[in-house]
């Protein structure tokens, strides 16, 4: 498997020595300059090419293999099909990214929020902090500072008091970091934060897309896009919702096997592809991730791999370190292991220790959440660890065998 580090570019404070140092021989990076729906160039994605790949000659060389991402604008989530000039634009970024040879591309079909967090420093036993989803905070700020219309429908009674509690419990200063927390452009995002009216208008504009209507959508997508990716020998691959469960009333269509497995159904085409993220999905108690990785595993074409800890009724969560938390990564590395053993040398999974702990120096740095640099070099390392102890237990087997 090829050790990947998500580098945000030159401005992100993490030097690409740094990338080398631990451990990582390829990129995963983006065009986050770039607005969502304006086809990347030929000329800039040179540009950050050369920039990751113009090796000095007493340097490892490193390569840029993922893109992570190419956003899908709103009117693709919305409209499917009808979004021509926008899957236009998407499919002429990924013309140009195969011309110089970047044929892993990263994706998500979450409406208007990426990813969300109510926390992004909560301090963990250890010290070391981390982002977390705390049900009754997100609850507070769907209901009584968003004030989503209809939202009391989403919540139980239970719910409900448990939320007014913890909002009458915040101080104005914690609510405008809650805001900010769930409000603001994350990364993989080019949008700007919204404030909360604009927040409210986006979430309407999805108030006629239920989860058929943007299953729908990605189906259309897919079907405009994979003909040109097979040509082209580019895999696409599809992050899973992060929660990976609905939030602010909108729907989610990446959440479990069954979702997966409705979208590869639907358009067989082997460029259709998952992005495995044991994080997202191991959120859900009801995910059986190594199962998971077994029955997808020729689709799985790149890897986040992180863990996560969940809290109360499972509904809440905390990133854990790589090797704790809920997900048996151990179990996980096992199965990618094995269909990787299967490929060849063109074709290896690339994975990256996705998010990490703020930890050691980096807790007195401005970090992008959930990637410091120190905590993702700590996961890395754990995970190659997992690695490296199964690929010799395999020799050692083979060995035994013959």
């Amino acid at each position: 498997m090829r050790q990947a580090w998500r580098w945000f570019g030159p401005d992100a404070g993490v030097p690409l020595d740094a990338v080398r140092q631990a451990g990582a021989t390829d990129i995963v990076s983006a065009l986050h300059d770039v607005p969502i729906g304006q086809a990347w160039t030929s000329g800039q994605i040179a540009e950050r090419k050369t920039l990751i790949e113009n090796t000095p000659a007493d340097r490892t060389p490193l390569v840029w293999s993922v893109v992570e991402s190419i956003p899908i604008s709103d009117a693709i989530k919305r409209e499917g099909g009808a979004a021509k000039q926008d899957i236009a634009a998407w499919i002429a970024s990924m013309e140009a990214l195969a011309a110089h040879d970047i044929k892993v591309i990263c994706y998500n079909f979450m409406p208007v929020v990426d990813w969300c967090r109510t926390d992004l420093d909560y301090v963990t036993p250890s010290g070391a902090t981390a982002m977390r989803f705390d049900q009754d905070r997100f609850a507070a700020f769907d209901l009584h500072i968003l004030q989503r219309k209809n939202a009391e429908q989403d919540y139980s009674e239970a719910d409900r008091l448990a939320a007014r509690a913890t909002y009458e419990a915040m101080s104005e200063i914690e609510i405008n970091q809650l805001i900010f927390n769930i409000a603001s452009a994350l990364p993989g995002s080019t949008t700007e934060p919204l404030t909360i009216p604009a927040f409210r208008d986006k979430l309407e504009t999805y108030a006629h897309v239920d989860a058929n209507k943007l299953r729908q959508n990605l189906i259309a997508f897919l079907e405009e896009v994979t003909p040109v990716a097979d040509e082209l020998g580019v895999r696409l691959t599809l992050h899973p919702d992060d929660p990976p469960r609905s939030l602010f009333g909108l729907p989610r269509i990446a959440s479990n096997e069954a979702d997966y497995a409705a979208i590869f159904d639907a358009v067989p085409s082997p460029a259709n592809g998952m992005c495995f993220c044991s994080g997202s999905l191991g959120v859900r108690a009801d995910n059986d991730l190594p199962a998971m990785a077994r029955r997808f595993a020729s689709r799985i074409y790149f890897s986040h791999l992180r863990a996560t800890t969940r809290q109360g009724d499972g509904r809440s969560f905390y990133e854990a370190a790589h090797l704790e938390g809920d997900v048996d990564m151990v179990a996980l590395l096992r199965a990618l292991v094995e269909e990787d053993r299967k490929r060849d040398s063109g074709s290896k999974i690339i994975f990256r220790s996705d998010h990490g702990h703020r930890m050691l120096d980096d807790l007195a740095k401005q970090v992008t959440p959930g990637y410091p640099v120190i905590g993702r070099l700590r996961g890395l390392a754990e995970l190659r660890g997992v690695i490296t102890a199964l690929d010799a237990g395999a020799l050692c087997s083979a060995k035994a065998g013959g």
